[in-house]
């Protein structure tokens, strides 16, 4: 039973996600866990209720889409110049607002990325994870576990940062799951059916 349970824990992907991290103190991490065990879920905190709406809207595009691309083009205009309006009212900035698509590598025991910005090694970080196509949201807290130099020439970014999540709903580790199993399925497949790999072998 424990065997099965590190198996689903530890498949690993590489996907392209939205992501956003930032470092947070330990007192604010164990403030979130302390409401928590009091019923308070880590998703009504100020700030987050506008990524729900913006991955709730994005959701229901993507269904609509597929009906009436016209529309859905249409309400999506919309829908980006309300968020350029209320940025504006607002002021400030939103975790929203830091969400960037990324490749990442990505399992239910954390995640690695490439950064231009260096993390130091064991420091707790809040992290905002969105995993497409179904725009999914996980927020959770993370600890670094290694922040490498990237000796790559070719590559932009400068470091490889591997998290560990050490503050996760049990909701959003399966969902965290559910969405592995699918994309290493999803790439098996698409492996043994891509016709070009004859071509590349000769």
């Amino acid at each position: 039973m424990t065997d099965g349970l590190n198996r689903r824990h530890s498949v690993r992907v590489t996907d392209r996600v939205m992501l956003a991290v930032q470092p947070v103190s330990v007192e604010k991490m164990q403030g979130v866990v302390r409401d928590f065990k009091q019923g308070i879920s880590p998703y009504n905190q100020e700030g987050l209720a506008d990524i729900q709406m913006f991955i709730g809207a994005q959701s229901a595009l993507a269904k609509l889409r597929e009906k009436d691309a016209d529309l859905a083009d249409f309400l999506q205009h919309l829908d980006n110049k309300m968020s350029l309006m209320l940025k504006q009212v607002r002021g400030g900035e939103s975790p929203l607002d830091a969400l960037t698509m990324r490749k990442a590598n990505l399992s239910a025991n954390g995640i690695a990325f490439l950064t231009d910005t260096p993390l130091m090694l064991d420091e707790i970080v809040e992290i905002h994870l969105v995993l497409p196509p179904a725009n999914i949201y996980v927020y959770s807290f993370g600890k670094v576990l290694a922040c490498d130099p990237v000796s790559e020439e070719d590559l932009i970014s400068k470091f490889r940062v591997s998290l560990e999540f050490v503050f996760l709903l049990d909701e959003d580790l399966e969902k965290i799951i559910q969405h592995t199993f699918k994309q290493q399925s999803m790439a098996l497949r698409n492996r043994n059916l891509n016709p070009f790999d004859n071509v590349i072998d000769k």
